[in-house]
């Protein structure tokens, strides 16, 4: 496998791309304001005609998302659409036209808390508080989880008995790490599949919102050969990225600053790179760059569009 490049911005690999998959939180903003260069790596991406597609694991629908970046200071006209797993819950349980969702019903019985109760309140389904009047289980990552995983057993087992379809929104990966974090949506979707149920995860870094995203890329006439995901996250953003055959540029500065904090030389950071691709199962990045920004335009720069 290629070793990953070190870029100075993303002026170093735009004449590559067509289709840019940008992830939000740690990459544009810090939930307070948008980052520092952002605003300026957009509009050139939109000066030279990329199709520029926001993606987050949020439960804001897209025009709630596109509000909520507004608000942080990120002018309108600077990406083309915005994917969020919310507005791909949303679509799919009102819809019920994608196999993901085909058959789940209007029924269904929650294991999460406010966010999610919230966010279904704005659907077609109704929320139902016995097992046996739901057309289907919503586990959801968006809440805190009560309790020990022992406490769901039941009714993990009775929803797999009645054959109930089951949904995961957004797997907590943190659940992990250790014994210092509560029960986490990953422990309970293990579980299921443990106990022979099947699961459909939504969500990066599964498959379901990057199949999305490469219907909206294919509208657009875009392929994923054409197309990099630029995200922070080596658990959501490029492994989700990489298991559907896109080329991925991992933002040093968000969750994983901590552990570059202290690399002085290009040696350091490789060493430390190697030490996360080994903790995600050799995925590697295709590029490294320290934060979303342009970067230098070199002067022979032709902007070709790269070929499927």
């Amino acid at each position: 496998m290629p070793n990953t490049k070190f870029c100075q911005g993303i002026s170093d690999i735009s004449d590559s791309y067509t289709g840019f998959l940008i992830d939000t939180w740690g990459v544009l903003h810090d939930s307070e304001k948008v980052f520092e260069g952002a605003i300026e790596c957009l509009k050139e991406l939109k000066n030279r005609k990329k199709f520029v597609l926001l993606m987050s694991n949020s439960e804001l629908r897209a025009h709630e998302m596109a509000e909520n970046l507004k608000k942080l200071g990120l002018p309108d006209g600077l990406y083309n659409e915005i994917l969020t797993s919310g507005e791909l819950l949303y679509n799919g349980i009102n819809t019920q036209k994608d196999a993901v969702f085909e058959g789940v019903g209007k029924n269904c019985y929650l294991i999460g808390g406010e966010r999610a109760r919230k966010f279904l309140a704005g659907t077609d389904v109704q929320v139902v508080n016995n097992l046996e009047d739901a057309s289907f289980l919503l586990v959801s990552g968006w809440d805190n989880l009560e309790g020990e995983l022992s406490s769901y057993e039941e009714v993990l087992r009775e929803t797999i008995r009645r054959r109930l379809k089951i949904l995961c929104i957004n797997p907590d990966s943190r659940a992990l790490l250790g014994n210092n974090y509560k029960t986490g949506t990953l422990q309970l979707s293990r579980r299921i599949q443990e106990l022979g149920g099947v699961i459909q995860m939504i969500g990066k870094p599964y498959k379901p919102i990057f199949h999305q995203a490469i219907h909206i890329l294919h509208n657009n006439d875009i392929y994923p050969g054409q197309t990099v995901m630029i995200g922070d996250a080596m658990a959501h953003d490029i492994t989700g990225a990489t298991l559907v055959n896109m080329d991925t540029c991992l933002i040093r500065s968000g969750i994983h600053a901590p552990v570059f904090k202290n690399a002085a030389t290009p040696g350091d950071v490789n060493k430390i790179l190697s030490m996360l691709i080994n903790q995600f199962n050799n995925i590697r990045p295709t590029y490294l760059v320290d934060r979303l920004k342009w970067g230098k335009a070199l002067p022979d720069r032709k902007h070709r569009k790269r070929p499927a």
